[in-house]
């Protein structure tokens, strides 16, 4: 089932994802399983941390951070020789390096896009969004998190998603209603 998830800065919507994803992850060697795009470098960074810190007792697991403003040979290198089973990126980085064919996105088996409405609400980031998606599998779970998110951008968020439930917390209690949509 595929998500968006709304809900106040501060609430643990980072925590929700990286748990989630380690927790269903069967790492294999060479794969890249799951991408997280975000929408600058720092919060990249922050997601990578975060990664690190949950998975630190899970040694074989792998996790990488790929933005801009750095030399994209040293990414390119690390994809070559210690491929992670985790890419957290900027979708601009992460698109460059899909278009070279050194980050290999077809055994994705999750997608998540945090912050989304920056990166769905900008036409730039959008388009690389929609291209990346493209080139991962039909079949993988897409998880779109944001703590501001307006209709009109629901609607296209959708796009990119299959059976979406939607779950939003602004009370303190989560409130979800579930939403069959059909292939983007």
């Amino acid at each position: 089932m595929d998500i968006v998830c709304q809900a106040k800065s501060g609430m643990g919507k980072t925590a929700v994802f990286v748990l989630a994803t380690l927790q269903q992850l069967e790492p294999v060697d060479g794969e890249v399983s799951v991408l997280v795009m975000c929408h600058t470098r720092e919060l990249a960074f922050q997601i990578s941390k975060e990664y690190e810190r949950f998975s630190k007792y899970l040694s074989a697991i792998k996790v990488a951070v790929f933005f801009g403003g750095m030399p994209i040979k040293k990414d390119e290198d690390l994809l070559r020789t210690n491929c992670p089973h985790i890419v957290v990126g900027t979708p601009g980085r992460t698109l460059a390096l899909a278009r070279s064919g050194k980050l290999k996105l077809d055994k994705i088996k999750y997608f998540v896009l945090d912050e989304c409405d920056k990166m769905i609400g900008d036409a730039d980031m959008r388009r690389d969004v929609q291209e990346i998606v493209k080139m991962t599998p039909q079949e993988k779970q897409v998880m779109m998190f944001s703590a501001t998110l307006p209709k009109e951008l629901r609607i296209v968020c959708k796009k990119f998603m299959q059976d979406v439930s939607y779950a939003s917390s602004f009370s303190g209690f989560p409130h979800r209603s579930a939403v069959s949509c059909g292939k983007p």
